[in-house]
């Protein structure tokens, strides 16, 4: 604070106390005109109401004066006026720095004793998943959702069910979050155009048994050699690239027919972000145990 300012500050302050004070003594001693039956002569409904007139009750004056000496004191003991730093020498900056590392110091013994147990073995730490909990609603709930049931409109998976796309223990977990994931669908209408993709589409949907239309479901068979490449040739998908499984009832990016036949025409790109630069890996680690415990339950309490 510049001295200008610290001196305006410093007449403000002298100022309203000033006056508040002033008008502390004075208030007991002022005198008011009364008439012989002790009122101001203010009166209401034709006399029935008249205004009385009595002293200032003690506990109010005991009571305000209690107050300025309390403020007296803070102005004396905290900074306030102006650039006076306050006899404690307290700062907002210093209580911060020294309430981060008392946090800091019982993060630390907390992580020492996390890292005794695996992703899996956290995951029954009560402790270890209300810290998870909070960070992943901080980190991750924008796109997978507070509840984590994630959001097809994103591509963001479900992570309370049980069905991975890179594998659900607790390693490929840490890795996805860690490191991140890109997964790349190809666009093939351009190959199959509109009439191959109608029919792939719908031997895809045959084969959660979603309903489809089976004479284009039977043409669109012998296109699935190609996408057998990633998902298998029973449409089981594969963990190693990302491949979702097509013979379930669980979809990234909606499961209606005119959803799979976009995905199909034109191809899906869905991208996890690495969280390594900003989390670190203690923090991931918890997240991690959170995220495995949604589809896993609690296991065992490790304590």
């Amino acid at each position: 604070m510049s001295n200008g300012w610290s001196l305006w500050v410093m007449f403000l302050v002298v100022f309203n106390l000033g006056i508040t004070f002033f008008l502390f003594l004075w208030a007991p001693r002022a005198k008011i005109p009364t008439l012989p039956d002790g009122t101001s002569g203010h009166v209401w409904a034709h006399g029935v109401l008249r205004e009385g007139v009595r002293k200032l009750p003690m506990w109010w004056i005991l009571l305000s004066a209690a107050m300025f000496v309390a403020g007296f004191a803070y102005l004396f003991l905290f900074p306030g006026f102006g650039n006076h730093k306050g006899y404690l020498g307290w700062t907002s900056h210093g209580q911060l720095a020294r309430e981060t590392a008392s946090n800091d110091a019982r993060l630390d013994a907390a992580f020492q004793r996390f890292d005794k147990y695996s992703i899996e073995q956290l995951a029954g730490d009560h402790d270890a998943l209300a810290m998870g909990e909070v960070l992943f609603r901080d980190n991750c709930a924008a796109c997978h959702g507070r509840d984590a049931h994630g959001n097809t409109l994103l591509g963001a998976p479900n992570l309370a069910d049980n069905d991975w796309l890179y594998g659900g223990d607790g390693k490929a977990i840490l890795t996805s979050i860690l490191d991140g994931r890109h997964g790349a669908m190809p666009a093939w209408g351009p190959q199959f155009g509109d009439a191959g993709v109608a029919n792939l589409a719908n031997y895809v949907l045959s084969l959660s048994g979603a309903p489809h239309d089976a004479t284009k479901a039977i043409a669109g068979k012998a296109l699935f050699t190609v996408c057998a490449a990633c998902h298998g040739p029973e449409g089981k998908g594969n963990p190693a690239l990302g491949a979702p499984n097509l013979t379930d009832t669980i979809w990234l990016y909606g499961g209606d027919l005119e959803s799979v036949e976009s995905s199909i025409r034109d191809g899906r790109s869905g991208n996890m972000p690495t969280w390594r630069a900003r989390l670190g890996e203690n923090d991931a680690r918890v997240i991690a145990a959170y995220v495995y415990s949604l589809s896993h339950g609690d296991p065992t309490d490790t304590k």
